[in-house]
Order: structure tokens, then C-alpha cells, then sequence
């Protein structure tokens, strides 16, 4: 994603995996940056909470990675941050 000018960071990078769902979606808000998960509960989340910057949510084993890449690619290439605030994209 860095390739395509695509500003990404992940939990291992920020220290933040094995942390609670709602740490990370914090963290992601507090950054203004789109939460990118194979988790459902999100959802859930995302439902009670719609002030984060968007989340983009895979079912695993739907898509391959490249699969995925390619589809966040064209969700960052058609949606502005004010498109995405608060919102589920599903891939």
C-alpha cells in the first residue's frame, strides 16, 4: 500500500495487537486513519460508535491478501475521509 502513496500502519508496528477491540478502534479515530479488520465484532462496535474514521472489514478467508489490497485501493481511490467517517466498507 506504501507503493500507491497509501499512509498505512499496523498493530504489530504500533504495539497495539492483542489489545481490546476498542483500544484499537481509539487508537485508529485518534490518528484519523480507516481501521482495516477480518473481525466482525467490529461491526458490532461500529454500531454503537460512529465516530471513527471508518472501517473496512473483510470476512476472513473471503479475499485473498492481494484480493484485499486491490479492493482498499479502490475504496481510498473513490471515498474521501469525510466519505468514510463513520462508516463499515465492506471488501
Amino acid at each position: 500500500m506504501h507503493r500507491h502513496g497509501i499512509d498505512v500502519t499496523t498493530t504489530v508496528e504500533v504495539r497495539l495487537r492483542g489489545q481490546a477491540d476498542e483500544v484499537q478502534l481509539e487508537f485508529a479515530t485518534q490518528q484519523n486513519r480507516v481501521l482495516v479488520t477480518h473481525d466482525a465484532d467490529f461491526l458490532i462496535i461500529s454500531s454503537q460508535f460512529n465516530e471513527h474514521f471508518g472501517i473496512a472489514y473483510c470476512k476472513q478467508g473471503s479475499r485473498s491478501i492481494g484480493q484485499m489490497i486491490q479492493r482498499l485501493i479502490q475504496v481510498y481511490e473513490q471515498l474521501n475521509s469525510e466519505e468514510m467517517k463513520g462508516k463499515v466498507q465492506y471488501l
